[in-house]
């Protein structure tokens, strides 16, 4: 950590370049002997990436930035935020600390928190960030947590543990046997410590291998901002063994989307299949990871077009967790028919479709944008068909 960076006159420099050409910056060379061009390019590319996604430090003056990957693996605020709201209690132990974010947010719920972070730089930043953002109970430890906690007799009320992609390991990882730590393995050791344990994990985790992997989930939230899966948060509780509850999560600016339901519900519900009606329904991101299909078509007695398309429809007009449109018209999938709907420009979305968006546009020669929705799929008789929908005047 190159202390001279929090020098005001380099604090200047960055402010202003926020937005300047890194290539341009990079030709021109540092003008400041103490700091060298690499690390005021560093400390700019990682400060612009905070702008929306940690609006508090970015707002911070003081604040000294890790390289922009840390930025990258960190959470965003607004789900640190939402896994505060989840979790509270005298203590917490964050094994796996990173850039601090969560443990800032669970600092508002509990009066002791232990930020654990094996790299030594990143922890002695994090613990100069701490101060100049007020957050004083919050204890920066630069040390491996799972031994932090393996040579302790001490418990706490929640463990915290955000694994990573191990270094030898290649590609998307899919189990959570291939992160760093391996949490199924050290699970006894955890529950030795903690009765709760929160873990947060990728949402390339499928939720089915995290629940063979893992013991004790008590529930699984899929965290989506703006329709985008971001996370997967798993609550483990060392007492509990009945059935798994599912939170689908979609955060958004003005509201909270959510769909609840538990994994023996949707086992257990009945589907219904239709044709297209009135109404085409596509729930957030978030309900399509986390699987509950056929709870959803029950409790909103509506039917889905295919099993595998989730796409919904209704003939009256419902209240639901993701995107409605009214339907103009139903075709089969051909590029004569299509073509007599002189629809040159559409926002087009593909479920359960052989073709991709791409290959659509370009056969059919349709630009992007406009008030049409077209959804090409296939309906439960398979059959390709295409649904040419707009957004409902007084719907979302």
């Amino acid at each position: 950590m190159n202390k001279s960076i929090l020098n005001i006159d380099i604090q200047e420099f960055i402010n202003k370049n926020i937005n300047s050409d890194m290539t341009t910056l990079a030709l021109k060379g540092s003008s400041f002997e103490s700091v060298e061009t690499k690390a005021l390019i560093e400390q700019i590319e990682a400060k612009r990436k905070c702008e929306k996604k940690l609006p508090t430090w970015y707002n911070c003056d003081q604040i000294y930035y890790p390289n922009k990957l840390h930025i990258e693996q960190t959470s965003s605020e607004i789900t640190a935020a939402y896994k505060s709201r989840l979790i509270d209690g005298q203590s917490l132990i964050d094994i796996t600390g990173g850039f601090g974010v969560d443990c800032y947010y669970f600092a508002t719920g509990f009066e002791e928190v232990i930020h654990c972070e094996i790299n030594e730089e990143l922890s002695e930043i994090v613990a100069h960030n701490f101060k100049q953002l007020g957050c004083s109970h919050v204890k920066p430890l630069t040390t491996d947590g799972l031994d932090y906690i393996r040579k302790r007799k001490a418990a706490w009320d929640w463990i915290f543990i955000d694994p990573s992609r191990r270094h030898d390991t290649k590609g998307k990882v899919f189990f959570l046997k291939d992160c760093q730590p391996n949490v199924p393995i050290h699970l006894n050791l955890l529950f030795r410590h903690s009765k709760h344990i929160m873990i947060k994990t990728s949402p390339l985790l499928d939720v089915s291998v995290g629940i063979s992997e893992l013991s004790h989930v008590k529930a699984i939230h899929v965290v989506a901002v703006n329709n985008e899966v971001k996370e997967l948060l798993w609550i483990l509780d060392r007492d509990y063994h009945g059935d798994i509850a599912m939170h689908a999560v979609n955060l958004k600016a003005a509201e909270t989307e959510r769909f609840d339901f538990n994994l023996n519900e949707e086992k257990l519900a009945r589907l219904s299949y239709g044709q297209p009606g009135t109404y085409l329904y596509e729930p957030h991101a978030a309900i399509l990871k986390s699987g509950g299909f056929k709870t959803l078509s029950q409790r909103l007695s509506i039917c889905k077009l295919h099993p595998h398309s989730h796409l919904y429809t209704s003939d009256t007009l419902l209240e639901f967790p993701g995107r409605t449109f009214h339907i103009e018209t139903v075709l089969p999938y051909n590029k004569k028919d299509f073509r007599r709907l002189g629809i040159k420009k559409a926002n087009v979305t593909t479920r359960n479709f052989p073709e991709t968006v791409e290959q659509i546009r370009k056969k059919l020669k349709i630009q992007d944008g406009g008030a049409y929705y077209l959804f090409f799929t296939t309906d439960y008789q398979n059959n390709l068909i295409v649904i040419i929908t707009k957004k409902p005047e007084h719907g979302t």
